[in-house]
């Protein structure tokens, strides 16, 4: 795969529910643009020495919010990198304001039926086993795709191959930094 050059200034942010791809679509996104790949998730899981569903048991929500600010906010304070984060990583306003300042915010935005489909292969998802999967995913859609609208930019995440989508992602960054070839990916 050729690396794509585009002047990055500042990480980049994926944002979205469990499913939109963020993982799938950073570690592309990473590849093509030269950058080291980093999953929030996974770094929250090795500095708590557990699992997130383990860190949800015993210390619940909020308490794992808690460790995924301080985590993410290390990572942000890293060279330039693609950066995965949790679902409702950008729903906490301090969270949200230090990608802000630190990062560029990219939401995948996906429709309810492919994140049933996407989410329905795995459960590992501690928000999923609080009831029918399709009802939990459409009431965090309510609550959160208002808060997600306000990333720097939105692109869909759909049933595309993953290449495509990492192309739109491409496409949507150089236009929003002002890249005179925002037509080329």
């Amino acid at each position: 795969m050729s690396v794509t050059v585009l002047p990055i200034p500042k990480t980049l942010v994926l944002i979205g529910l469990m499913g939109a791809g963020k993982t799938s679509i950073g570690k592309r996104l990473a590849a093509k643009l030269g950058l080291p790949f980093v999953d929030a998730d996974h770094e929250i899981e090795r500095a708590a020495g557990c699992t997130i569903q383990e860190i949800f048991d015993r210390f619940g929500e909020a308490g794992f919010r808690d460790g995924e600010r301080r985590v993410i906010a290390r990572l942000l304070d890293q060279p330039v990198q693609v950066l995965s984060t949790g679902g409702g990583a950008f729903m906490d306003e301090a969270t949200r304001q230090t990608i802000r300042d630190h990062g560029i915010s990219i939401w995948l935005r996906a429709d309810l039926d492919l994140l049933v489909h996407r989410t329905a292969r795995r459960d590992h998802r501690p928000l999923l086993r609080q009831g029918d999967p399709r009802a939990v995913l459409g009431r965090l859609m309510d609550v959160r795709y208002p808060v997600y609208a306000q990333a720097d930019l939105t692109v869909d995440s759909d049933d595309s191959p993953p290449d495509v989508t990492t192309d739109r992602v491409i496409a949507a960054l150089r236009h929003w930094l002002g890249d005179a070839d925002s037509t080329a990916a």
